[in-house]
Order: C-alpha cells, then sequence, then structure tokens
C-alpha cells in the first residue's frame, strides 16, 4: 500500500518542537487499527516453560506446540543477508500485524479487506549476557525504499522506492519486513516475532491486568479509550486502547503513539515480575495457552522447546535496564504525514549495536519526537 493511499493526521515542526499540525488538502483522516507490542512474549512463553517442567504432561507439550505458527524466513531470503556478528548478543524483530478478519475485526480497526499491515515494529537487541536490551521503535508512517523480497510462498516483489515501511508487510509478509528491516540496517535479524492482537487483550487480562499512572487525561473515542489522570489497573480492553491511542494525547503523532507504547511495555515487564505464575498451575496453562495461539515465529523458534530457550534467556532483562528509542527520524519536508530517516543520526544506532554497544545518546539528540513523553509511568 503506497504511502499515498493511508492519510494520517499532521506532526508538529521539525525536531519536536510545538506546532500546529498539518493535513494535507482534501484528504480525509482514516481510522486506524490496533497497536500492539510483544515483549511480553518472555513472560508468556516461560509461563509455559514451568507448565511442562512441572507436569511433564504430553498432552500439554502438544497442545502448545500445535499452537504456534511459524514462517520459514531464511528459506525466504536466502544468502543474501548481512552477516550475523557473532558476539554473544542477538537481534528480534517484533511486530504487530492489523488483520481485521476473525476475532481482530471485533477489536475495531477499519474494514475486513482480507489483508494485514504491520502497524507496530520493534527490533530488539539483546546484548550479550541477555542481561540489557535496547529497543529501537520503527515508525509505520516512515518513508524507506524497499528492496525486492520473496515472500515465503516463493513470490517475488520488486522494490519500491519511497514507500511506507508498514507496506512491506502487506505486499510480502513477514519475509519482506524482515528483508526491508536488514536493508535499512544492515543488522541481520536472528529472530522474528509477531503477535494477534485479540491474544494481547486475552493475555493482558489473564495476568490480571498492568499498573500504570498517568499524568494527563487520555481520552479517544477511536480508540474506545477514557482515563483519569491517577493510577490505573488497565484491563485488556483498556490496555489495547493505550498502546492504540494516537488522538488521545500529545500532538496526535505515531511517534507519540510510540512514547505511550514504550512506557506501557517497561510496565508491563514490572508486572510479569509480580504475578503469581507458580502458585496455579491452571493459570500457567491459560497463559501458555494464550500465548502461542497469538505468536507467530521464525521457524527456529517454531516449536514449545525452542520458544521456551528462548525466553528463559530474556527473562533476566528487567525494564531498568531496557534501553528504549525511535529510530531516529525527520519531518518529510515534501509531506508533514511522514517521516523519512535521518541516516547520519540512525547509523550510530545501528553501529552501536552491531559492535554491542550502548545506543549513544547523540543518536537521538534532536530528531523528531512525539509529544506523549511521561504522560504514562510505571504506578
Amino acid at each position: 500500500m503506497s504511502a499515498e493511499s493511508t492519510p494520517e493526521p499532521g506532526i508538529p515542526g521539525k525536531d519536536g518542537n510545538s506546532g500546529p499540525r498539518h493535513r494535507a488538502k482534501g484528504r480525509k483522516q482514516k481510522n486506524r487499527s490496533p497497536r500492539h507490542k510483544a515483549l511480553m512474549i518472555t513472560a508468556w512463553v516461560a509461563g509455559g516453560v514451568l507448565v511442562l517442567g512441572g507436569t511433564g504432561a504430553g498432552y500439554v507439550y502438544f497442545k502448545l506446540n500445535g499452537n504456534i505458527k511459524s514462517v520459514d524466513i531464511n528459506q525466504a531470503l536466502g544468502t543474501d543477508r548481512p552477516v550475523k556478528v557473532d558476539n554473544g548478543s542477538e537481534n528480534i524483530l517484533v511486530l504487530g500485524s492489523d488483520s481485521r478478519s476473525g476475532t481482530n475485526k471485533k477489536l475495531g480497526g477499519g474494514t475486513d479487506d482480507g489483508s494485514a499491515r504491520s502497524d507496530t515494529a520493534m527490533i530488539i537487541h539483546v546484548y550479550k549476557g541477555h542481561k540489557k536490551a535496547s529497543v529501537v521503535s520503527i515508525p509505520r508512517d516512515t518513508l524507506v525504499d524497499r528492496p525486492e523480497c520473496t515472500d515465503t510462498k516463493g513470490v517475488t516483489h520488486d522494490a519500491a522506492s519511497g514507500v511506507m515501511f508498514n507496506e512491506a508487510y502487506s505486499t510480502g509478509g513477514a519475509a519482506c519486513t524482515v528483508k526491508t528491516v536488514e536493508s535499512i540496517s544492515g543488522l541481520r535479524m536472528d529472530h522474528y516475532l509477531e503477535v494477534d492482537f485479540a491474544g494481547f487483550e486475552k493475555l493482558i487480562n489473564e495476568l490480571g491486568g498492568v499498573q500504570i499512572t498517568t499524568t494527563k487525561d487520555i481520552k479517544d473515542p477511536q480508540s474506545h479509550l477514557n482515563l483519569k489522570a491517577g493510577e490505573h489497573t488497565l484491563n485488556g480492553s483498556q490496555a489495547l486502547g493505550l498502546v492504540r491511542t494516537r488522538h488521545g494525547v500529545g500532538d496526535g503523532s505515531d511517534l507519540g503513539r510510540i512514547q505511550l507504547q514504550q512506557a506501557f511495555i517497561k510496565a508491563l515487564v514490572n508486572q510479569v515480575k509480580h504475578v503469581g505464575l507458580l502458585t496455579s498451575p491452571t493459570k500457567l496453562f491459560d497463559l501458555a495457552n494464550t500465548a502461542t495461539k497469538a505468536v507467530t515465529t521464525d521457524s527456529d523458534l517454531g516449536s514449545v522447546n525452542s520458544l521456551t530457550s528462548f525466553a528463559n534467556g530474556l527473562k533476566g532483562i528487567s525494564s531498568a535496564n531496557m534501553n528504549m528509542v525511535t529510530m531516529p527520524v525527520e519531518y518529510d519536508p515534501a509531506n508533514p504525514n511522514r517521516v523519512i530517516i535521518e541516516k547520519s543520526k540512525a547509523q550510530l544506532v545501528w553501529t552501536a549495536l552491531k559492535n554491542d554497544r550502548p545506543i549513544p545518546a547523540a543518536a537521538t539528540k534532536g530528531t523528531a519526537t512525539g509529544e506523549a513523553k511521561g504522560v504514562v509511568t510505571t504506578s
């Protein structure tokens, strides 16, 4: 889907300064579908590990194993990829897809046109030792040059210039999205994880909600969210509303929504550490069952054993040891509804991750940003 066919509300003035929002003349603003974050997969699958280890029941294993959907990214992309850097680190591309079909349609987000887009994308870089991580959010409104790619059905898609980042997913699914990310960053993605937002809602409910504090009122009819400033324990529906909202707070930009999403992830990670999973085998199974139904992985993670081993390697990372940034971008001079990569600063990010080093502050200083930072904090 081209950038021209998906108009969005305007973005404030360059470099994140406050200012009027712009909208191209004659364009009608569209309601967008939910945005979803998937770092909580660590908790989901860790629950599955505990179930399997505690009961040894073959039924449980085969039940959970049968839930998992996987795609063979390696076969689709072949050998024309960045070289894996063998320094103990890992790069995971996490996506949230927005199919309008089935249960997802009931949660809002447009008509069921038989397609899906990836409106949430993060590169999670897990540092050597698996005690710290950097998370780089990629704005879906970023204009990129999508390389030629072959999807998992063997269909080859021509390259395209100046298209929205999330168009890669609607064109060729997971494989084309991974190809595009690797082309942008020069980093090899070791793994791929995708989460369905109907499962996201169920998971939050099974966790007993997520505790946050809002410093401002948030009211957005499009995402069905109405929160007064103060402390809240969000249920699944409210959490889904929070990570989709862009009109209810801040400047209405996708960059502002990313700030809310990043704050929510930290709150979720903190919450998971306080859930009494060990006290209830039933709760463990329900959690793992929901997680494995909601997730699509690369084929290397496409089994309970592989996924739980992977998740166990991440569960030592606390929110305090997660550095969350947005890929350095600037507003497109030709279209204030879009952003373009700030290449010199973005290269600082990619170089740091390639060398398994922290992202320098200079990489994001002065780049475009939203106006929702600090609106959501951990209770």
